[in-house]
């Protein structure tokens, strides 16, 4: 399993397929099944430091990282760990 990690986390990461609609986090991990899935999250931007938004959960997790909307599969969602609350 294939795994990218920031330096810091706490309590507060939960995977992003579990966030509801308006949640706001920081990327601190992806941990996902295998590296060609990690590779695409990674080339899309989606890296531990990011900042998301939760936009839509259903049926699909939409969600705003950085300046970049992304739609994922649930699955997927579940392999991106995000630290609620924002580092403004």
């Amino acid at each position: 399993m294939s795994s990218i990690t920031l330096a810091f986390s706490s309590k507060r990461v939960r995977a992003l397929a579990d966030l509801p609609v308006g949640a706001r986090g920081t990327v601190v991990e992806i941990a996902a099944a295998n590296d060609i899935r990690t590779d695409r999250l990674l080339s899309l931007g989606v890296t531990p430091g990011a900042g998301i938004s939760v936009l839509q959960t259903f049926p699909g997790v939409v969600f705003l990282c950085d300046q970049t909307e992304l739609a994922v599969e649930r699955s997927v969602a579940r392999s991106v760990l995000v630290r609620l609350g924002t580092d403004e």
